[in-house]
């Protein structure tokens, strides 16, 4: 399990009710990647990773998600910084914002947010 203690994952589990049932079962990790690997690699039963990583692995199975409102929002912020001196910069995000490549980004699960 990857614990990010802001994110509160136990608490969580409490809320849910399911805490008592997986706490000794969860795959103890620094991030979910390697969370992911453990339970990818059977060392752990279980394991609390993104969504997203879950289905590009096949040899793990999904058997439950959080519900959105027993967590915050899981945001990957993308933007030019004002120091940037790269000349592309502009038009790479231009493009990560272009039809096709966001449905490809939401072939995995992610969702886009509307550009400001």
């Amino acid at each position: 399990m990857w614990w990010d203690k802001s994110a509160g994952w136990r608490a969580a589990l409490q809320a849910l009710g399911v805490w008592d049932s997986v706490k000794g079962r969860l795959a103890q990790a620094l991030d979910v990647r390697t969370a992911l690997e453990l339970v990818s690699r059977r060392e752990a039963p279980l394991g609390i990773v993104y969504q997203t990583d879950a289905l590009a692995d096949r040899s793990v199975q999904i058997v439950g998600t959080f519900p959105a409102s027993s967590h915050t929002p899981i945001i990957y912020p993308l933007a030019v910084t004002a120091v940037s001196t790269n000349p592309t910069a502009k038009s790479y995000i231009a493009f990560l914002q272009s039809h096709e490549v966001m449905a490809a980004f939401g072939l995995p699960g992610f969702v886009l947010l509307p550009t400001e």
